[in-house]
């Protein structure tokens, strides 16, 4: 919308200005001049990340500088603000009783808080492409990072299972999420590919489609025989066993939803903002 003198920008998409000069007694009017604006979504690098409690009663943002929020019954057990980073901080995870969680950086240096063990990182590396997050075993006795080219680091009790990251992507993988039993993990790219690793089941994706907005997040069910993608409008796609509960894809303006987790029943689920604001679907 405009006021005359101001231009603020709705939505992503191309805006047409024309600016116009009326004349009076002295001037001609001037000639229209237009002119095409291409408005972008904010980068996904260097945004804020999402986890969640496993009953879903509550959830941590934090931040690239490190800086955590906690929300609900989340507790805040420590972060890296205003602590020294080589690179931005990109992802979290949490243990499987929800006392600790690991954060972990582009550089794949990872750091731990609350009961959650460090087992090691990819921080004294050097990558083929930066790390966009990490998700724990079922014991929590380990863990995964995942770079953008699908490359797959394991620490601890976390088994390898393979990656893409010998592989030419269409996009780059943004998330990823390992099976209930953690013998297996799926990782998900921005035009919502996904790839399936171990025991986890390739039950669809959306790298045919044409998205108004990339993927940003992967939550599965308590079963693992189904998995939600969601886009960072808030659209919500979902396959296998996995529920439609409702979306936020098609609001005006556009949310800009940085994860979503499941409760703990799989029959609901929560989309987050990147300012922490919660939007429930569901039981």
């Amino acid at each position: 919308g405009t006021d005359g003198t101001t231009l603020t920008y709705t939505g992503v998409g191309t805006c047409v200005v024309d600016a116009n000069q009326a004349g009076n007694a002295h001037y001609a009017a001037a000639p229209t001049v237009s002119r095409s604006v291409a408005v972008k979504g904010a980068s996904l690098v260097g945004g804020t990340h999402l986890a969640a409690l496993r009953d879903g009663s509550g959830y941590w943002v934090v931040a690239p500088d490190g800086s955590l929020t906690a929300y609900g019954s989340a507790v805040n057990y420590g972060s890296m603000a205003g602590q020294p980073l080589n690179a931005a901080i990109v992802g979290i995870t949490a243990t499987p009783d929800g006392r600790g969680y690991w954060l972990v950086a582009t550089d794949g240096g990872v750091f731990s808080f609350g009961d959650a063990s460090f087992y090691g990182s990819a921080g004294s590396l050097r990558l083929n492409k930066p790390v966009v997050g990490i998700a724990t075993t079922a014991d929590g006795r380990g863990y995964w990072l995942v770079a953008s080219d699908g490359g797959v680091f394991s620490y601890g009790d976390a088994a390898f299972h393979g990656s893409t990251g010998s592989l030419v992507l269409n996009q780059p993988v943004v998330d990823m999420a390992s099976t209930p039993d953690g013998r297996g993990y799926w990782l998900v790219a921005t035009d919502g590919g996904v790839f399936a690793f171990g025991d986890a089941a390739f039950l669809g994706s959306t790298g045919s489609l044409v998205l108004n907005r990339p993927i940003v997040g992967i939550a599965t069910t308590p079963d693992g025989k189904g998995y939600w993608i969601v886009a960072n409008d808030g659209g919500i796609f979902s396959f296998g066993d996995s529920g439609f509960f409702g979306s936020l894809g098609g609001s005006v303006p556009p949310h800009n939803v940085i994860g979503m987790f499941a409760n703990e029943a799989g029959t609901g689920y929560t989309l987050v903002d990147g300012d922490g604001t919660p939007t429930h679907f569901g039981g």
